[in-house]
């Protein structure tokens, strides 16, 4: 059996990539809680509450996995963690699925159903990247002889 050498982009950029995404995590983390505040988003409702658990769960491993990255970021270490933060991820858009904290009003066109529709492209976009994270750490570990 072939095995195709799949290149990398290089060091500085992939660490270029992990501070752009810890600094989207931290914008997030602070435009929920501090300013604006999740209160300010006119659509969301009373029940935004009963998923910011999840969400912020989901943000905070991010930004955790994006800080070991930085300081080592082996290609079976980034699969484990690409599958914490998607399993997290899962786990929000399934909540919010539950309590789905919308309202959209009388408006003519149908945001409920695009909300909808999104977050079930998101679930199972999740599930698909889960299995290929599990499958790329299994081939990458250390346990793996090469």
């Amino acid at each position: 059996m072939l095995q195709k050498t799949v290149r990398r982009p290089s060091q500085a950029a992939r660490r270029t990539g992990y501070v752009i995404a810890m600094l989207v995590n931290v914008a997030l983390l602070f435009a929920i809680y501090s300013w604006p505040g999740w209160e300010a988003v006119p659509f969301l409702t009373a029940a935004t509450p009963q998923v910011l658990g999840w969400v912020s769960a989901s943000l905070i491993a991010g930004l955790a996995a994006n800080v070991v990255y930085l300081v080592t970021d082996p290609p079976w270490l980034k699969s484990l963690g690409d599958l914490v933060i998607t399993g997290i991820g899962l786990g929000a858009m399934i909540r919010v699925w539950q309590v789905f904290p919308f309202d959209f009003g009388d408006a003519s066109f149908d945001w409920a159903f695009v909300f909808r529709l999104l977050l079930i492209v998101g679930i199972v976009g999740s599930v698909v990247g889960l299995a290929v994270q599990f499958v790329t750490l299994v081939r990458t570990g250390p346990w793996t002889r090469r």
